[in-house]
């Protein structure tokens, strides 16, 4: 797919990730929705990038509000190209913690939006891509990435619902891409090892580079512009499809 004059939505867009890739979407000539809950950020986002972005506070979960969001992509540009889900938390807490067993709210909220939010965008945007006209020497109607983590194959201590939930996103990018392939949609995931994220970056310089020097190399952290990269990859490379691809630097995380 070519990007130029496309248009994607990016989810988790007022920062980090889905900062990075809005910003390099927008840079390859394409028009960016970007979502989130931070309004303040979100609305920084789009004075930054121009007028080809535009900034919509969305909560991923809410199927009305999600339903009516794609509804009006449809009017105001007549096509939907590419989906990027970058949106969601990632709280750490024992099941057996000094405080007493994992709180099931915390659990079920992290599923809420890491998968259920993940899959409630996937099924509108998909909706929206299947009705694109493939113009001469397209093969593709649409793009959909998913964020996962390597986290979903080597959780840490304290990680079951967070490594649960991307271990949700890893298990239903098959048989998305299988079934989408009917509709030329394209299903990807991305699992990112250690990203140089604004919560990582708030961490003192010595926890920083400690954590850099666990992976084999290069030994630092990941940065969001490399993961936007690969989306922009990822986008343009047609036969990709159904598959996940570590960007972590050959790291495998420990128990902790």
């Amino acid at each position: 797919m070519k990007i130029q004059g496309k248009v994607f939505v990016v989810t988790g867009g007022a920062s980090g990730l889905g900062a990075a890739t809005a910003t390099y979407l927008v840079g390859q000539g394409a028009q960016v929705i970007m979502v989130d809950m931070n309004q303040e950020l979100g609305q920084e986002m789009q004075q930054r990038l121009g007028e080809h972005s535009v900034f919509v506070k969305l909560d991923v979960t809410d199927e009305h509000a999600v339903k009516v969001f794609f509804e009006n992509i449809e009017q105001q540009y007549g096509q939907l190209n590419g989906l990027v889900n970058c949106a969601g938390i990632a709280p750490s807490a024992k099941v057996l913690g000094r405080d007493g067993i994992h709180d099931l709210g915390m659990f079920q909220k992290v599923l809420n939006i890491n998968v259920s939010g993940t899959f409630n965008m996937i099924r509108f945007a998909a909706s929206l891509m299947a009705k694109y006209q493939l113009q001469a020497g397209e093969e593709e109607r649409g793009v959909i990435v998913n964020t996962a983590s390597v986290a979903a194959f080597e959780g840490q201590l304290g990680q079951a619902a967070y490594a649960a939930s991307k271990g949700a996103v890893v298990s239903m990018t098959l048989p998305l891409a299988r079934e989408l392939a009917r509709e030329a949609i394209r299903v990807m995931t991305i699992a990112p090892g250690i990203m140089e994220t604004p919560m990582l970056k708030a961490m003192p310089q010595n926890v920083q580079d400690a954590l850099g020097q666990m992976v084999p190399f290069p030994s630092r952290l990941a940065k969001p512009e490399e993961f936007a990269h690969l989306v922009g990859h990822i986008f343009e490379n047609t036969y990709l499809n159904g598959e996940v691809i570590r960007l972590d630097g050959a790291i495998r995380m420990q128990p902790k």
